[in-house]
């Protein structure tokens, strides 16, 4: 059985770092490539960062710079720390693994409020 479990969201105050990390079971993990989202409320969701089966990150224009993505395919697990975060950043925070269109997992997510 195929799972995604995110943990590491809470409440930070604008400016904090928080890492989230996904444990993923159930499938291949070093064959997939791993991604975070976020969907802010009344918002569409949005791609935050990836990762490559082979380690190559890629990130939104917005989190450039603050947020680094990263795997551990012993522990398959992929983490994301989030640094200086933007009240604009409050969201839910989903894991999601990808190798095709068949093989498209995702996570429960796991909220992220920034807010003094």
């Amino acid at each position: 059985q195929v799972q995604l479990v995110e943990s590491g969201g809470g409440l930070v105050q604008p400016g904090g770092s928080l890492r989230l990390s996904c444990a993923a079971s159930g499938f291949t993990f070093r064959n997939y490539a791993m991604r975070w989202y976020r969907q802010a409320p009344g918002k569409e969701r949005e791609l935050v960062a990836g990762i490559s089966r082979f380690g190559m990150p890629n990130y939104a224009d917005s989190v450039k710079g603050r947020f680094t993505i990263s795997r551990d395919n012993f522990k398959t697990t992929a983490y994301l720390q989030m640094n200086s975060l933007k009240p604009e950043e409050t969201a839910v925070y989903f894991c999601n693994a990808y190798r095709d269109m068949r093989d498209d997992y995702w996570g429960q997510g796991t909220q992220v409020t920034v807010s003094s």
